[in-house]
């Protein structure tokens, strides 16, 4: 590998790394020389995340685990710290968009799911993680949030959703006091519309009841003439935040939308 190589030394762990965000940060991360333990529920795709960082020339290894649940996570991140010895750079990423549905046609195990995911899952790799930041004395945190919730409203039946993307930001604001005194960094990157797979996974029921009609600026997304960012445009955020380049940045959200939400 070439480049940038400020990440040298450094053991991250990045969730939801099999595809998207995840897996663009991890590449990324490990080519700035991190140690990356790629997180997924998702086995095969995880493991060709590592593949592929092996045959740049960089040092993964892959993590199977469903962030929402204990005892998977506190497995991966043991498992984690016993191969390389340390942990002090955590990307939180995973996500789902869930079920988006008129709040009185959203199911509540539908809503539960979201929060499991997106909440619960986002504390648990805090909560299992902070302790081997705290033991390297110091380190950095990335919270993958979104415009939705933190920047927009407008996105029909979507409230589970932005409920917990701004929760998440609300953690990172609370936590920044209370880790900094241990030297630990965190921060959340809020993306726009990102070319991804996650909008494939999104169930979305009635929205038209629970929307608005409003006509948009033509051009939605001003920067790229209404064209979505790129995974990457979020991995080199999520580099630079989670470099030494940032430390004097914390509890700080990082929009990435290209000012598409300043159009909502």
């Amino acid at each position: 590998m070439t480049g940038i190589r400020d990440l040298h030394g450094r053991v991250a762990l990045v969730t939801g790394a099999g595809s998207g965000i995840g897996r663009a940060a991890a590449l990324l991360l490990a080519e700035r020389g991190a140690f990356v333990g790629a997180l997924s529920r998702t086995g095969k795709e995880v493991q060709a995340v590592v593949e592929a960082i092996d045959t740049g020339g960089g040092q993964a290894m892959s993590l199977v685990a469903d962030i929402s649940n204990a005892d998977e996570m506190r497995a991966a991140v043991r498992d984690l710290v016993e191969a390389a010895g340390r942990l002090d750079t955590v990307v939180a990423n995973a996500g789902i968009n869930g079920t988006w549905a008129p709040i009185d046609d959203l199911e509540p195990s539908e809503w539960d799911q979201t929060i499991a995911v997106n909440l619960r899952g986002t504390y648990l790799t805090l909560h299992l993680a902070v302790p081997h930041l705290k033991a390297a004395g110091g380190g950095s945190i990335v919270v993958v949030s979104s415009i939705n919730g933190t920047r927009t409203f407008t996105t029909p039946g979507a409230t589970a959703y932005s409920a917990t993307k701004a929760a998440q930001l609300a953690m990172v604001q609370q936590l920044a006091l209370e880790l900094g005194k241990h030297g630990i960094r965190i921060n959340a990157v809020c993306p726009g519309a990102i070319e991804t797979e996650i909008d494939d996974n999104t169930r979305a029921r009635n929205v038209a009841e629970s929307g608005v009609a409003v006509d948009w600026p033509e051009g939605d997304i001003p920067i790229t003439g209404g064209e979505a960012g790129k995974a990457r445009d979020v991995a080199e955020a999520v580099a630079f935040l989670v470099s030494h380049r940032a430390r004097h940045i914390t509890g700080s959200p990082l929009w990435i939308d290209g000012g598409q939400g300043l159009l909502r």
